[in-house]
């Protein structure tokens, strides 16, 4: 499994990175798989490989609020704090693209500590993901829908890699709790704008 790593090699310890391949466990996953459920007690830690994962928080009348994606050589700031405190999930994750994650046993955070590498690791996925999350409450708060939703499209090409975006138009309604009616009116408006182009079952940002 060494070699599926390749990617924390540069930003990880030589000693750490034998650990993980000895108590990681290599998962292979289909976009629609949930990773982590709202709810949830959460027993290992995703370190992703490849493929795009989709978080999202709950509000109180069970409408998903889109928070961020993670692609390779990601994990999940929000599950390593379930982790800490032993408490239950407040977010789902859902496997976006197909998807390889490794999975860390909860008990490793600790002993991991010891690793300097391990350490700055962590507390960067904090502060990404914490800024990630920032900027979700922004565009909630400052952003017109369709900057928003051309946010949401940058999001989606970044994590992926890819400037072609494979998703309907009621997923990404869903995704920013509108309707697809209005999505597909401003996606159409971004395109005669220059911005993206649409064809069947796909947008290309440009």
């Amino acid at each position: 499994m060494y070699e599926a790593l390749d990617q924390y090699t540069q930003r990880l310890e030589p000693e750490l990175m034998e650990e993980i391949s000895q108590m990681g466990h290599l998962r292979k996953y289909k976009a629609g798989k949930v990773l982590i459920d709202f709810g949830s007690y959460l027993k290992d830690i995703p370190l992703v490989l490849s493929g795009t994962i989709k978080v999202v928080r709950e509000d109180s009348q069970g409408r998903e609020l889109f928070l961020y994606f993670l692609g390779g050589g990601d994990t999940c700031a929000m599950s390593l704090t379930c982790c800490m405190n032993q408490k239950k999930s407040e977010i789902k994750a859902v496997v976006e693209e197909d998807a390889e994650v490794v999975m860390i046993p909860l008990h490793c955070m600790d002993d991991w500590m010891k690793f300097a590498s391990w350490r700055e690791f962590v507390f960067g996925s904090y502060n990404d993901r914490f800024e990630e999350m920032l900027n979700a409450v922004d565009s909630l708060a400052f952003m017109k829908l369709d900057e928003r939703l051309m946010s949401y499209l940058l999001d989606c090409k970044q994590s992926a890699g890819d400037f072609s975006i494979r998703k309907t138009h009621q997923q990404i309604a869903t995704d920013l709790n509108t309707s697809r009616v209005v999505i597909s009116r401003l996606l159409k408006k971004l395109e005669q704008e220059g911005q993206i182009e649409l064809h069947r079952n796909m947008i290309e940002v440009l």
